[in-house]
């Protein structure tokens, strides 16, 4: 999907399943930013950093049940994305939250649909895919990734 910028002109891909990428850079402090300068992204180191210094972090995965069983970050709660709407309330919204999925996109609607809301959300740059790819650590022992 390209969007274009009305006074720039610019084109700028957004990364979905088709695999395009989106301009974008990480700062200091791990979070994405896209050309828009909306940080909604956070890289994995920097959410493994921030749960060892944040424990009220809240972490959501919002995959389907047999992907969370198949494997997930320990300590994350799971609201499946199309029970957010009704879950959304037990949310502390004076606390960040940091929604993941698979690969970005459907944390990335829920990250967006929050915001909405006031919330400060977060989507996980990548996904589990890339968790452990960066060789992170997945629940229960011997967890994976599962298709979705």
């Amino acid at each position: 999907m390209i969007a274009r910028r009305p006074r720039r002109g610019r084109r700028e891909g957004l990364r979905g399943s088709a695999g395009q990428a989106q301009s974008r850079s990480v700062d200091s402090l791990g979070f994405v930013s896209s050309a828009s300068g909306i940080e909604i992204d956070v890289t994995p180191e920097r959410l493994a950093a921030w749960l060892e210094q944040d424990p009220e972090l809240q972490l959501i995965d919002v995959r389907e049940p047999y992907e969370r069983d198949a494997g997930h970050i320990a300590g994350s709660r799971h609201i499946e994305l199309t029970k957010l709407s009704i879950e959304a309330s037990t949310l502390d919204p004076d606390l960040p939250v940091v929604f993941y999925c698979r690969v970005g996109g459907r944390s990335t609607m829920a990250a967006q649909a929050l915001r909405a809301s006031g919330v400060q959300a977060y989507s996980l740059d990548g996904g589990l895919v890339r968790w452990a790819d960066e060789q992170r650590p997945l629940a229960p022992d011997g967890g994976y990734v599962a298709e979705h």
